[in-house]
């Protein structure tokens, strides 16, 4: 429950799924909410808020200000404002970890590098959107070819005895690959790693990480061994956010707050 006084939302439209954090003035988060996105962006964004606002028992008119982000951040209607996905990711993060780091947003479609300063200032960034190898996209595309369910992937890498070696970054070639894999009798979980190792290889030569690294994103929220394997190509330990999925959506709202102040 909200305590008295304004309140303030945040809304990350992605191209999987939306998000809706409200935070109160102390920057706590006293509701959030993931849905699908579908193909009804404005749509989803409101369904979310009202879900959000009846879970936490508050009324839509004690929100101050409200920031929207994500692909889809221009198709919501309620939001005053917009802001990038890099601001919002970079100040989700820092509320988390206020220091120097480097955030990996492994997003449904893209994956996103930033680097902060000690006072949370954006050093740099960097956005794949090329290709879906990586990306959340690409797990998806695995897990149909092994007629798996998508929330199977993390269980079954995570028991897996060994990793298959995945050459291919792209992912219509991946998915040959991987027939080959069958046809010699790799187990499922073993290939799913090799999937999940590729994601990260993916990500790490995009960049050369120094410092603290924080991990978000729906990849990162629904699949630990995602930190696990960049924690050891790393050779040190990924952070993650509580909440790494809402992240975004999250600094949207933090932002609606500075600016209303």
């Amino acid at each position: 429950m909200a305590s008295p006084g304004p309140i303030y939302c945040g809304v990350d439209v992605g191209a999987s799924t939306t998000k809706i954090v409200i935070v109160d003035e102390g920057g706590t988060i006293v509701g959030a909410d993931v849905c699908k996105s579908g193909v009804d962006y404005q749509a989803a964004a409101r369904t979310g808020l009202e879900a959000t606002l009846a879970a936490a028992w508050l009324g839509e008119e004690r929100i101050c200000a409200t920031f929207a982000t994500g692909y889809g951040r221009r198709n919501v209607d309620f939001a005053g404002e917009t802001r990038t996905e890099i601001a919002c990711h970079g100040a989700g993060c820092y509320h988390y970890f206020p220091h120097p780091i480097t955030i990996v947003d492994i997003g449904g479609q893209d994956n996103k590098i930033i680097r902060l300063d000690k006072s949370g200032k954006r050093l740099s960034f960097k956005m794949n959107r090329k290709c879906a190898a990586g990306t959340g996209a690409f797990l998806e595309e695995i897990a149909v070819r092994l007629d798996l369910d998508i929330g199977d992937l993390d269980r079954l890498a995570s028991s897996a005895e060994k990793t298959v070696h995945l050459s291919s970054f792209c992912t219509v070639f991946a998915k040959t690959e991987i027939l080959s894999h069958i046809r010699r009798g790799e187990s499922p979980g073993d290939i799913v790693k090799g999937a999940f190792q590729s994601v990260v290889n993916r990500v790490l030569e995009m960049e050369t990480f120094e410092g603290a690294v924080v991990l978000t994103g729906g990849v990162a929220a629904h699949n630990s061994i995602v930190a696990q394997l960049m924690g050891a190509a790393l050779e040190r330990e990924v952070l993650v956010p509580p909440e790494p999925q809402i992240t975004g959506a999250l600094g949207a709202a933090l932002l609606a707050r500075e600016n209303n102040r």
